[in-house]
């Protein structure tokens, strides 16, 4: 995989103009784009028929997390002509995860979110994890793989918990450097992200904030780039 072909733009945009705009400077620059709930919402099918004519492929983060036999209808409603990675919650069970990867056609990735990158020990606890990230992701991890997930998405210092289990990784909360107030609060750099084996890292703020996106994400793949060139 080339550096550049890790990376994956959150299309995280209110607009649509501003969604489609900012695919277009893109091409070429990423492994694949990322329409998020929100934007499927508005949007649905007709936004991934537009972005995969402009040549992207697309992870579609749905976050699904439902009883089986609605996940299974909502993986066979969307068009996965045009989807590399779809997002189900690792928590919503073995039997659900085998229901979407069921559904879903082989040249589409069933891909299981762990524990967000936005929660920590204490927020996991509130919500019922009791053992906390570490032992939740480890046995959400499990089931998930066993139970047909294609890969898994985790926060950066969770990946070594994982190295005993097969599968991609898909690794959100990736920052260029320290964020005042960012409400992720697992976060890592992108080479250390890939270094610690992701296989793909969701950029969002750090591009999109970006006066020059094109110039950041070349930046961030030419880091990656000398890195394992470094570690050879």
């Amino acid at each position: 995989m080339q550096p550049h072909e890790r990376l994956i733009l959150a299309l995280d945009l209110p607009q649509h103009d501003a969604i489609l705009a900012l695919a277009k400077r893109t091409v070429g620059h990423v492994g694949m784009v990322k329409v998020g709930l929100e934007a499927y919402v508005r949007y649905g099918n007709a936004l991934l028929e537009v972005l995969a004519e402009l040549g992207h492929s697309i992870f579609l983060d749905l976050k699904l997390h439902d009883i089986p036999r609605t996940v299974a209808a909502v993986v066979k409603g969307i068009d996965a002509r045009h989807i590399r990675l779809l997002t189900v919650h690792a928590s919503g069970g073995p039997e659900m995860i085998r229901a979407a990867r069921d559904a879903a056609p082989d040249t589409l990735d069933i891909i299981a979110v762990t524990m967000l990158t936005s929660m920590d020990d204490s927020t996991a606890k509130a919500a019922g994890f009791l053992g906390g990230i570490d032992a939740t992701v480890r046995a959400l991890g499990d089931m998930a793989i066993s139970s047909g997930a294609d890969g898994l998405v985790c926060a950066s210092p969770d990946l070594p918990l994982l190295h005993h289990i097969g599968g991609k990784r898909v690794v959100p909360g990736i920052r260029l450097g320290h964020v005042d107030g960012d409400d992720q609060r697992r976060t890592a750099t992108p080479v250390d992200a890939v270094r610690a084996g992701a296989t793909w890292l969701v950029l969002g703020r750090p591009v999109l904030q970006s006066p020059d996106p094109v110039a950041t994400l070349n930046s961030i793949a030419k880091n990656i780039a000398d890195a394992e060139t470094s570690s050879q």
